[in-house]
């Protein structure tokens, strides 16, 4: 807990709702300035947006010296803490200084802990993953529901690699498709768009573009720098075209939808919708929530967004 510097000023703190509550006249004796000072900084607090009066703020009972009791004002630690980092005094000081160290030791010792725990669930999660791997391929088990259950968590292993990479802010591109048969134009791009428009009977506004930003998508996956594709492999350019449609709404009606078509389209033109057994490279599932999840997204996620999209339709998966 925090003691003042002299080592003399006490507090006779209430505990209330899982938190603790001063009055100004106490936070006077903690910050060393006047209740005035207190008042205006609370003030301020409330007036700028700060806090909610309504949920730091409470009237407790107080049995005065003369027996009467009184209800006074009490403020919880939120509204303790932001005085603290507003007054300006040798008190104040020296609260700010003990609560940025409380709070850095925390934050290292709480993100250690964090760490420490993360990386041995997936190391233990990934060793029974393998064992279990091991086990069905040698034994044939009895029970038909743990060994379904036993091969489900083998199958998805990549998943749940991707999900960690994902949380760490790891994931990176590898196993990508470098060759590209297909050159996407914004004519057949077009011509695309109005075969979808046709099959599905879609209103004149489907497909009707509002500006040039489609015509930019296309070239965007195209880009080069020092004569190097930024986008070098085919899943790249799939998703950036996927991330690019969702994002311009480029179109009247029917971005999403576009987006979604146009992705899948990329990827059979150039050859790798369907895997070499025959199965869809992504389930209609795993499209909806990309597309949603694209769409729902904020502009500063794009590179996050667009690596989740190659993760799931990489060669690994």
């Amino acid at each position: 807990m925090y003691q003042t510097p002299d080592g003399v000023t006490n507090l006779d703190v209430r505990l209330e709702n899982e938190t603790i509550w001063l009055t100004q006249a106490q936070m006077v004796m903690l910050f060393g300035r006047d209740q005035s000072v207190i008042s205006k900084h609370i003030r301020n607090i409330f007036r700028e947006n700060e806090l909610n009066k309504n949920s730091v703020y409470a009237k407790f009972a107080y049995t005065a010296t003369d027996g009467k009791t009184y209800d006074v004002e009490h403020y919880n630690l939120d509204v303790i803490i932001s005085v603290g980092y507003r007054v300006k005094s040798q008190m104040g000081t020296q609260f700010r200084i003990w609560a940025n160290k409380v709070l850095k030791e925390y934050i290292i010792k709480g993100y250690a802990i964090d760490q420490r725990v993360r990386v041995e669930q997936l190391k233990d999660l990934k060793q029974t993953v393998q064992l279990l791997s091991n086990v069905l391929h040698i034994h044939s088990l009895n029970a038909d529901e743990a060994t379904g259950l036993l091969k489900v968590i083998t199958d998805y292993t990549y998943a749940l690699d991707t999900l960690d990479r994902y949380d760490y802010q790891s994931l990176e591109i590898v196993e990508t498709t470098k060759e590209t048969p297909f050159r996407a134009t914004y004519e057949s791009a077009m011509d695309a768009i109005d075969t979808l428009r046709q099959k599905f009977g879609s209103g004149a506004l489907f497909g009707n573009e509002k500006d040039q930003s489609f015509q930019s998508s296309i070239n965007t996956i195209y880009q080069t720098f020092d004569g190097k594709d930024l986008y070098p492999s085919i899943e790249e350019k799939a998703a950036m075209l996927l991330y690019l449609v969702v994002k311009n709404h480029s179109f009247s009606d029917g971005n999403k939808r576009i987006a979604a078509f146009l992705f899948l389209w990329f990827l059979e033109k150039n050859g790798i919708l369907y895997k070499p057994n025959g199965l869809r490279l992504i389930e209609n599932n795993a499209l909806v929530a990309l597309t949603l999840m694209i769409a729902e997204s904020r502009s500063e996620e794009k590179d996050i967004m667009t690596k989740v999209v190659v993760n799931l339709i990489n060669k690994n998966n």
